[in-house]
């Protein structure tokens, strides 16, 4: 699912809001998640997961085409770990092959 995907689905479930306010109000969202990371901050929401930053040592690393080493440098990076309703909903919703049971039974 894509944001403007998102924020369809949500106007969908709400039409007494606008587009634009629906659209405002998922920006702000994704804006205070990524300026809390950004400020080195968790981010939990209960029952959905955990938004927050791993560091990543530098390291040498190698150019896959050339065969060349090259230097990684340090960096952060995002990480998201999800919460236990959110994985016990995932997995109940689909099977061990990867398809959803929906998909499975034709509906």
């Amino acid at each position: 699912m894509t944001k403007s995907e998102l924020i369809a689905s949500l106007k969908a479930d709400n039409p007494h809001l606008t587009e634009r306010d629906v659209e405002t109000i998922v920006s702000t969202i994704f804006d205070e998640i990524s300026n809390a990371l950004a400020r080195g901050a968790r981010v939990e929401l209960r029952g959905f997961g955990a938004f927050t930053i791993k560091r990543r040592d530098a390291r040498v690393g190698r150019n896959p085409r050339t065969g060349e080493t090259v230097s990684v440098d340090e960096k952060v990076v995002p990480f998201f770990k999800a919460g236990k309703e959110l994985r016990e909903r995932v997995n109940n919703g689909t099977r061990k092959n990867g398809g959803s049971a929906d998909a499975a039974s034709g509906g």
